[in-house]
């Protein structure tokens, strides 16, 4: 609780002048809107990274409020050629197994994709640089997910990296899977990036992917979150979980049964199944 609370009043905190930093008042009526799943108020058109961070973070501190204080982080695409984007992870996200049953309308624009989460084992990361076996060592296990992240906005707006990066990525609710027991090889390295990932439903598949299809491949995005975050005066802890999205692209969430199935990963396919209701 405490480092909730310091992580809140460090978003809450006065800035400098020159900043434009979405107020807390605007983004206490986001929060809300976001809370009670109804429209939101318009996206600024014009958002600077900067500031976009900034948003981010007063909107982390409003809603770990009722979610609970975010045990980790996640790792999405930021666009082509453009760097990751990170966001927060709640208590909520984490807290569905696999054959859970959950709400359809979970959120004002709710999705459904496939993810990972990488739990990390051992202090001390951001030292082991872009080493994937050295960051292994790190790495205690290795989680197939679904990523349930509420688009907020709707498809229609003006998506940038700055105003995703604004809304904490949409990040909302989450299912778990089996965890499996990371191993510092260079074998299991490759098998984490060619690991082949595909989201059905009754009908057939949604959609399909690679464990290196999102943010590139999964410990890349471990590295340069332990950097992003030592760049902002944040470091990584042992109990901690990484989520790594946009392995396949997200699909609408709407009523019916789900499942994802990675293969790969283990010697025999895992897989996470939901239920909308």
């Amino acid at each position: 609780m405490r480092r909730g609370l310091a992580a809140l009043l460090l978003a809450l905190a006065p800035l400098p002048a020159a900043a434009d930093c979405p107020s807390v008042p605007e983004v206490a009526r986001l929060a809300a809107a976001i809370l009670d799943r109804r429209p939101p108020p318009p996206p600024r058109a014009e958002l600077s990274m900067a500031d976009a961070l900034c948003a981010r973070d007063r909107l982390v501190a409003a809603l770990a409020q009722p979610w609970g204080d975010p045990p980790g982080w996640k790792v999405a695409p930021g666009g082509p050629g453009g760097a990751p984007l990170a966001g927060a992870l709640f208590f909520g996200t984490l807290r569905a197994s696999s054959g859970a049953e959950l709400p359809a309308r979970f959120g004002i624009n709710p999705m459904l994709a496939p993810g990972l989460l990488l739990r990390i084992g051992t202090d001390g990361i951001a030292r082991a640089g872009d080493d994937h076996v050295a960051l292994l060592r790190h790495v205690e296990a290795v989680i197939p997910f679904l990523d349930l992240p509420d688009l907020v906005h709707g498809p229609a707006a003006p998506w940038s990296p700055a105003l995703r990066l604004s809304i904490n990525l949409g990040t909302r609710l989450g299912v778990v899977g089996e965890p499996v027991a990371a191993q510092a090889t260079a074998e299991f390295a490759l098998a984490l990036g060619a690991m082949e990932v595909v989201l059905a439903d009754g009908t057939g598949p949604l959609a399909q992917g690679r464990g290196d299809g999102g943010p590139g491949h999964p410990l890349d995005a471990l590295a340069w979150l332990a950097r992003q975050l030592a760049a902002e005066g944040r470091v990584l802890r042992a109990g901690e979980h990484v989520a790594i999205a946009g392995l396949a692209p997200p699909v609408p969430a709407v009523p019916g049964d789900f499942a994802a199935t990675f293969t790969g990963l283990g010697p025999q396919p895992a897989r996470v199944e939901l239920r909308l209701r």
